[in-house]
C-alpha cells in the first residue's frame, strides 16, 4: 500500500484547478491527472466492482476505509477514482470541423422515444455512419466526447441515450448507474438496433454502418452483431460481455475485439468466443492491451491508460475506414 500512500499529493491534487496563462477548451486551469499507474490495484479494482454494480454504495465506502490510511480520507479516495469529465472533452460542441444535434427516433420494441447526440464533419454530403454505444451509466460527457472524435474523423455518429425513457443521464455517473439499472436490457437492447436502422436509412449516411461500445456498450455491440448482421457493417467492442455460445454462428460482421489484460472477467470469455468467431469464417481481429485495467479508454478516471487508448483507437478508426469504405 505504499505506492498509494506515495500518491497522496497527485491524489488531493487531482480535482484541484491550476491558473494557465491562455485559457484552454476546458476553461482557464489544468486539472492534475492520476494515473493507475499511482495506485494500488486493489483499490482500482473494488471501484471496478462498485461501477458494475457488485457492491453497493455502502460496501463501496465501508471498503475503501481499508485504503484511508497515511492521511488520505474515504471522501478523497471516492473523488479520485470517480470520472473527472474536466479531462475528457478532446472535441468541443462548437468545434469549426463538425455540426451537432440532439435529435429523438422512435424505438417501439424498446424505450419509445430516444433521444441521442448526432455528430457529422462540417462539410459533406454523406459519410459512412458509426452507432457509439455508453457504459452503464448513460450517455455521459465522455461517450458524447467520443461521438464528436468520430465526426473529426468523418463519420455520421450517433449516441443514443439509453436513459431517455427515464429522463435522460441526469449529470453524474451514479445516479446514472442507477437509472439504466431499473431499465429492462431487451428494451436498451432494441433501442440500439433502431439506431443503427436509423443510420441505415439516415439521408446524411452511405448506408454503411458500425457500432463501437464501452463496457456494456460493447456488450451491445456484440448483440447488434447477433440480431442485425444484414445492418451491422463493422463492430468495434471494448471490453464488452461477450455473446451467447449458441449466438455466435448468427454473427457476420467483422469484429475489433479490444479488451484490457487486467479485466480478468472479460478475459475468461474470450478465448471461446474468437475460436468461434473463427470456426464460423467471421473476420475479426483480437487485441489484450497488456497491464491495462478495464475501462482504459475513458480518459476521465485514473483507469484511463493514455498509450494504450490512443493505439485502439488508432485501430478503431482504421477499422471503420476498412469496413465501411
Amino acid at each position: 500500500m505504499g505506492r498509494l500512500v506515495e500518491s497522496l499529493i497527485l491524489i488531493e491534487h487531482r480535482s484541484r484547478c491550476f491558473p494557465l496563462p491562455t485559457p484552454s477548451a476546458n476553461g482557464n486551469c489544468l486539472t492534475k491527472r492520476t494515473t493507475a499507474k499511482d495506485l494500488d490495484q486493489g483499490l482500482l479494482d473494488l471501484y471496478d466492482d462498485y461501477a458494475h454494480g457488485r457492491l453497493t454504495r455502502r460496501d463501496y465506502v465501508k471498503r475503501l476505509t481499508a485504503f484511508a490510511v497515511g492521511g488520505l480520507t474515504v471522501e478523497t479516495l471516492e473523488q479520485t477514482l470517480a470520472p473527472n469529465y474536466a479531462l475528457a472533452e478532446q472535441v468541443s460542441a462548437d468545434d469549426p470541423r463538425i455540426k451537432t444535434e440532439t435529435i429523438e427516433y422512435a424505438s417501439p420494441q424498446g424505450g419509445g422515444t430516444i433521444k441521442g447526440l448526432l455528430a457529422r464533419p462540417a462539410t459533406g454530403e454523406s459519410f459512412p455512419a458509426v452507432v457509439v454505444i455508453h457504459e452503464n451509466r448513460g450517455l455521459n460527457p465522455y461517450v458524447a466526447d467520443v461521438a464528436r472524435r468520430l465526426a473529426v474523423d468523418g463519420f455520421l455518429a450517433l449516441a443514443p441515450d439509453a436513459l431517455s425513457p427515464l429522463g435522460g443521464y441526469p449529470g453524474n455517473d451514479d445516479d446514472g448507474r442507477a437509472m439504466q439499472a431499473k431499465r429492462d436490457r431487451t428494451e436498451m437492447l432494441e433501442d440500439f438496433i433502431a439506431a443503427a436502422k436509423l443510420l441505415d436509412t439516415h439521408e446524411l449516411s452511405t448506408g454503411k454502418v458500425g457500432a463501437v461500445g464501452f463496457c456494456f456498450g460493447g456488450g451491445i455491440v456484440n448483440q447488434l452483431a447477433v440480431r442485425i448482421p444484414d445492418v451491422l457493417d463493422a463492430g468495434v467492442p471494448f471490453y464488452g460481455r461477450q455473446p451467447e455460445a449458441t449466438d455466435v454462428s448468427k454473427i457476420k460482421t467483422p469484429l475489433l475485439i479490444q479488451n484490457a489484460g487486467l479485466d480478468r472477467r472479460i478475459l475468461a470469455g474470450a478465448p471461446a468466443f474468437e475460436k468461434a468467431l473463427a470456426e464460423n469464417g467471421v473476420p475479426f481481429e483480437a487485441h489484450v492491451y497488456e497491464d491495462v485495467n478495464h475501462g482504459f479508454h475513458n480518459d476521465t478516471t485514473p483507469r484511463y491508460d493514455e498509450p494504450a487508448a490512443k493505439l485502439a483507437w488508432t485501430r478503431t478508426i482504421a477499422w471503420f475506414k476498412k469496413y465501411l469504405a
